[in-house]
């Protein structure tokens, strides 16, 4: 039984896209067996969208049938068919037509990979994620100045720069004495998003790329991939990439792994576990990494979707609109009361709505909240997915969506998210420590009868202003949020009366 280990170097191929479970790899073993060599069968990454994994793509001459989830045995009969020449569509979810040598994923009309677009998330799914062939590589020739130049913003929690221009902070950089470090900020522990996860599986030589290429910018000669310490096998998955692209890479990243905490995603909490530190908590700011980062160095502290736009506009500087108040593209992870999660790429026009396409609800849709566990609550998505709409509109821009039906309520929903502000934050400032307690007493209390609206977004505002964490800052988001939108429903919870039906306790 052979695999292949490249997937752009045949026109004729079995693409099988996995995420590591052992249903993936029944399916490649099955294709690999039945083809018997005569036809390359290639492992690839996720493509994002769990409802379609494992995905298996059989390509010939620009042609490309998806079957999602097939059987080891109709794996077997797919891979004979296209052995006797012919691309077997007959009971296939999708086929596409496109150009032979493509190095992004096609799409299909419809279903949840027709969502959005694929230009960040082009490879996943597509290429052989540890073959450097199946990549063309920037970073040993060209600088990030087109990523600079076209205002390209910082992308996630975990990024020292979120929704700030990237390039501001690869000049404090250079223009601060000592030797810059670059980190890649991929420890997160909240278990709501994956598009950074779904990079590093499915594209991790774009991440690495882009890190390399930031690195030979601000003149670093070190640089750090940060990841989770429970998740082993994205460790071995990025240990294998990095060897494989030791030789290309002007700048080669170490592996680190973190604590499985919320806390620890915070950037400069990555950079106190970084250095070893017992005690996990945010730095005080100012200074910014850029100025004092990794034991002291000038630092660099980029989350891998950052990396990746970085790499996709130096590599394709006209696929990045120049003139969009956020350049790019967004990333987003739908989650929440959905049939199974999805990863996808919206531009800066789309609408933010379209991520209900590439899910199915479990019931009718409530609500959302958009921006991870401390995001805000909306009953609309009639919004563009960029820093600027969403900042308006009083929700976050971590790139998550989390969609709940009507069986949710929304008290017990964002009580349950104040409880956890409470227990996560990292106790270093008042506001944060006092202000996340505070908050969850004042939900609490609700059910006791007393919904004290004005103190509860005074509270608010205090934590927004001073707290020194994200954590504090960003606690009373989900609540003062879902007070705009469902206020009924909070004085109703006073009388004693859930109107969902589901509060039987107090939180």
């Amino acid at each position: 039984m052979t695999q292949e280990t490249t997937a752009l170097a045949h026109s004729t191929a079995v693409r099988v896209s996995t995420d590591g479970r052992s249903q993936s790899g029944d399916r490649v073993r099955s294709a690999a067996r039945a083809a018997a060599g005569s036809v390359p069968v290639v492992r690839t990454g996720p493509t994002g969208i769990t409802a379609a994994t494992p995905l298996v793509m059989i390509s010939s001459d620009g042609r490309t049938a998806f079957y999602g989830d097939p059987s080891p045995a109709a794996v077997r009969d797919l891979v004979d068919e296209l052995e006797s020449g012919t691309v077997p569509t007959a009971d296939a979810d999708a086929v596409v037509e496109h150009d032979p040598d493509t190095a992004s994923l096609p799409v299909p009309e419809r279903g949840s990979l027709s969502v959005g677009r694929r230009d960040v998330l082009g490879p996943c799914g597509w290429v052989a994620p540890l073959e450097p062939a199946d990549w063309s590589f920037v970073s040993a020739e060209q600088t990030p100045d087109a990523a600079g130049a076209v205002g390209l913003l910082g992308r996630g929690r975990g990024d020292a720069a979120t929704d700030e221009l990237v390039a501001e902070t690869w000049e404090t950089a250079i223009g601060t004495d000592g030797d810059p470090v670059v980190v890649c900020n991929a420890n997160e522990a909240s278990d709501l998003p994956s598009g950074d996860d779904t990079l590093l599986s499915g594209a991790p030589m774009a991440v690495l790329d882009g890190m390399a290429t930031v690195a030979e910018y601000v003149d670093a000669d070190d640089a750090v991939v940060y990841v989770n310490e429970s998740k082993t096998g994205l460790q071995t998955h990025l240990r294998e990439a990095i060897d494989a692209a030791a030789d290309i890479l002007p700048v080669v990243p170490q592996l680190v792994a973190g604590p499985d905490e919320f806390r620890a995603g915070e950037p400069t909490a990555a950079l106190e576990a970084l250095e070893g530190a017992d005690r996990i908590e945010p730095r005080l700011q100012p200074p910014a990494p850029a100025k004092r980062g990794l034991y002291g160095r000038p630092t660099v502290i980029h989350t891998p979707r950052t990396f990746a736009h970085v790499q996709r506009a130096v590599a394709q500087p006209d696929s990045v609109d120049a003139d969009a108040a956020d350049p790019g593209t967004r990333i987003v992870t739908v989650t929440g009361d959905v049939s199974g999660p999805a990863t996808v790429e919206l531009g800066s026009s789309a609408s933010l709505g379209a991520v209900r396409e590439a899910v199915e609800m479990d019931g009718s849709f409530k609500m959302a909240c958009v921006g991870g566990v401390l995001g805000g609550i909306s009953r609309t998505l009639d919004m563009a997915p960029t820093a600027q709409s969403l900042r308006a509109a009083g929700l976050g821009t971590d790139g998550i969506v989390e969609l709940f039906d009507t069986d949710r309520c929304a008290v017990e929903t964002v009580g349950r998210r104040a409880r956890f502000a409470s227990t996560e934050n990292s106790g270093r400032c008042v506001p944060g420590r006092e202000g996340t307690k505070q908050l969850a007493e004042l939900l609490r209390d609700i059910y006791d009868g007393s919904f004290e609206s004005d103190k509860i977004r005074e509270l608010g505002r205090v934590m927004r202003q001073s707290s020194n964490c994200q954590t504090g800052a960003h606690a009373p988001r989900p609540v003062t949020t879902a007070i705009d939108e469902f206020e009924p429903e909070f004085r109703a919870h006073t009388d004693g009366h859930c109107p969902s039906g589901t509060c039987t306790e107090k939180l």
